[in-house]
């Protein structure tokens, strides 16, 4: 039932490519601290470099877990599910490093330019599909539009900085104090 793969081929990369969104899991060092686990999206924020390489656009959110987490020790877990369609998760296990945004082009990806805060790129070291019975079936009615408004509205009040002020507030550091972005 299981299986892992030697490389993200064309077939799998076309099965990533049609899922909604995705999800990213970190942790800190040693034994204290809060493992994350975070919703990404929409799919169009996570590209396939290679067939050892993805990368997503991480934009301005209320946390810095995953930033914190990969400059402490690059560990990262990125998953897919299939809510549609045949049951699969995909996990890609790997390293993971922040990288400024614009390092990765995003062309179909409709977020604010002022949104994108980092990109994340993964060099993936293992790459494993499981059956994903238990995942129920959902139907895709489209994306929210909260995430682009809050954002329009911090800048229409704020000015063109208002995003990079709100990273610099509440982005600094994780909620165990690790250092964020800053």
């Amino acid at each position: 039932m299981a299986k892992t793969f030697d490389a993200i081929d064309a077939r799998l990369a076309a099965w990533i490519a049609r899922q909604r969104m995705f999800f990213v899991a970190t942790a800190p060092s040693g034994d204290g601290g809060h493992v994350n686990l975070s919703p990404k999206g929409p799919i169009e924020t996570l590209r396939v470099l290679d067939e050892r390489t993805v990368a997503y656009l991480d934009l301005v959110g209320s946390g810095a877990e995953t930033v914190a987490h990969l400059q402490d020790n690059g560990r990262i877990v990125v998953m897919l599910c299939a809510f549609e369609g045949p049951p699969r998760i995909v996990r890609l296990h790997g390293r993971g490093e922040v990288l400024e945004a614009g390092a990765v082009e995003f062309p179909e990806a409709t977020a604010l330019p002022e949104q994108h805060r980092t990109v994340i790129r993964v060099e993936v070291q293992r790459i494993a599909d499981s059956c994903g019975f238990g995942v129920p079936l959902m139907a895709y009615e489209g994306e929210r539009p909260q995430m682009r408004a809050w954002a329009q509205t911090k800048l229409a009040k704020g000015g063109r900085g208002a995003l990079d002020d709100y990273v610099a507030e509440k982005n600094a550091v994780s909620i165990d104090g690790l250092p964020a972005l800053g």
